[in-house]
């Protein structure tokens, strides 16, 4: 499938991981199960029993969440879309469902946060993104997570009666069906979960036929077995870009959820540079924030989508809608290209104040310029004098630009202006 433009130019997106045990500062749904999921660690973050996860959902009251503001927040950071936690695997539905009890509909708030936080979003101009789980830890017919199942038995989970997983089946139908009819147009559904079944037993060829037949236009994640239409890496750059399109899921801290003991944040130049870095391999990055429980945002968080925010006004042409350079070009650190520009991210500067670009179309050339400032830079070219490319193909050499002093931004970019060509290898005018 080829995705629609927006997605492919995004760059940038928000994800927002949030449900009613926030209020106890617990990572979303993994304390249920006795398990770490960072790499390396099998002690769990929060010791606490199913009962007690869940035990927050009587008192959700968040009455500091302002859906306007974080909607205005993502607009102001760059971001082009935003994926939001309808339903994550402890079961809690943010949203008001027919098809369970175990909502935001029965908490003291009452409120249906995600029809309120969608409107939002789309006056915004941003993009609306769905994430549900296909499984439910909760849900009696999954069947739910006992403390006794603990700790997580991976590949050993406990399985339903055909008569539960039908209705099962059916209560995914029926939840996918609200939201794809009662909410507007969904532009993106994030699945999770898969894992614990068979693309068979998620019966997903069969939810990809409702889905579309529901909203057409909706474009889907790989996490739906055998379905999807774009990668998700997650936590961390993969060894090589996955084949087609893709988007890097990733995290502030260490947690997707608010946890107050979690201080372990990437600074916004490191997350500047992973943005860069998943641009100029041809993805987008999904960068995530965890709501407290009361609703309010954590001001680190919020401190480093306004810095992103701010970097972007300046640098934001080499991010959206701009995609890989080309290959050929020989540079220490992210590039990309949109239109006839072609963008240096100065993750690493030279020792001295000149930079050496290899494999550029030096006959193309028209100027040298700093983003931000637009300040011209100084450049001179160099050609190996043989002609190896061959005299038919355009010349490629040395391009030498002398680099000014760092000007404070989270990473300085210098644009390559190009003379106007027939040919585009940006995803740009794709």
């Amino acid at each position: 499938m080829t995705l629609p433009e927006w997605f492919s130019q995004a760059g940038f997106g928000l994800f927002v991981h949030w449900d009613h045990a926030s209020r106890q500062g617990l990572e979303i749904g993994w304390p249920l199960v006795g398990k770490s999921i960072l790499p390396g660690r099998t002690e769990p973050e929060a010791d606490v029993t199913v009962a007690e996860y869940q035990s927050s959902a009587a008192e959700f009251d968040p009455r500091r969440w302002d859906p306007r503001a974080v909607a205005r927040l993502a607009r102001d950071a760059g971001a082009r879309y935003v994926v939001f936690t309808v339903r994550h695997h402890a079961g809690y539905s943010m949203y008001h469902t027919r098809h369970s009890e175990f909502s935001v509909e029965a908490s003291p708030y009452g409120r249906d946060i995600t029809r309120e936080f969608f409107d939002a979003l789309r006056a915004e101009g941003l993009r609306v993104g769905v994430y549900y789980s296909l499984l439910d830890w909760n849900h009696p017919d999954y069947p739910a997570f006992t403390d006794a199942d603990r700790p997580y038995p991976y590949e050993r989970y406990r399985r339903p009666s055909p008569e539960q997983w039908a209705r099962y089946i059916d209560y995914v139908k029926g939840q996918l069906t609200e939201l794809l009819t009662e909410y507007g147009p969904i532009d993106l559904l994030w699945f999770d979960g898969e894992w614990e079944r068979t693309a068979e037993e998620w019966h997903a060829a069969e939810l990809r036929e409702l889905i579309k037949s529901l909203q057409p236009d909706v474009i889907i994640n790989d996490r739906l077995p055998g379905q999807g239409d774009y990668a998700t890496p997650e936590q961390g750059m993969p060894r090589r870009p996955p084949a087609g399109p893709w988007e890097l899921c990733l995290t502030m801290s260490e947690s997707w959820a608010y946890r107050p003991d979690d201080l372990d944040y990437k600074s916004p130049r490191m997350l500047a540079g992973y943005l860069s870095e998943v641009v100029s391999r041809g993805g987008n990055l999904l960068l995530n924030i965890g709501p407290r429980g009361d609703g309010s945002l954590v001001p680190t968080e919020v401190a480093t989508l306004k810095a992103l925010g701010a970097w972007l006004a300046g640098a934001g042409e080499s991010i959206i809608g701009a995609g890989p350079a080309p290959e050929r070009l020989d540079f220490h650190g992210p590039a990309t290209r949109r239109g006839d520009q072609i963008y240096l991210h100065l993750l690493l500067r030279p020792q001295d104040d000149v930079l050496i670009v290899r494999n550029v179309p030096i006959g193309s050339v028209t100027g040298v310029r700093l983003l931000g400032t637009e300040q011209p830079l100084p450049y001179a070219v160099n050609e190996e004098v043989h002609k190896a490319n061959g005299a038919d193909d355009e010349p490629l050499g040395e391009l030498f630009i002398t680099v000014p002093p760092p000007t404070g931004a989270l990473i300085d970019v210098i644009a390559i202006e190009l003379s106007p060509s027939p040919k585009d290898e940006s995803r740009a005018n794709h």
